[in-house]
């Protein structure tokens, strides 16, 4: 399987009043304000782009899907659902 992840970085990510943001017109945009933040927990080793149920959702990689690492993760980002994905250490080539 060959994994294809796009890391962006930029903004910052809160919890819970994300919860109730209606989605922006691009994902995208989300990412791009987020993944900073959520690059600045430990485990987390990557963000991208998914389908979670066939909607547009924000995949966040990590080394191992531990339940510190599930409490740090919201939920839901500007009201997008977040999936973790456990991927080990990433690195560039």
């Amino acid at each position: 399987m060959t994994l294809t992840a796009v890391l962006l970085i930029g903004g910052s990510c809160t919890t819970k009043d994300t919860d109730r943001a209606p989605p922006p017109a691009n994902i995208t945009q989300v990412l791009e304000r987020h993944t900073d933040s959520l690059m600045r927990i430990p485990g987390v080793v990557g963000t991208a782009e998914g389908l979670c149920a066939g909607r547009p959702c924000v995949l966040v990689f990590v080394k191992q899907n531990t339940p510190e690492v599930r409490k740090a993760i919201p939920e839901r980002i500007d009201g997008f659902e977040v999936e973790l994905r456990e991927s080990g250490p990433i690195q560039a080539r």
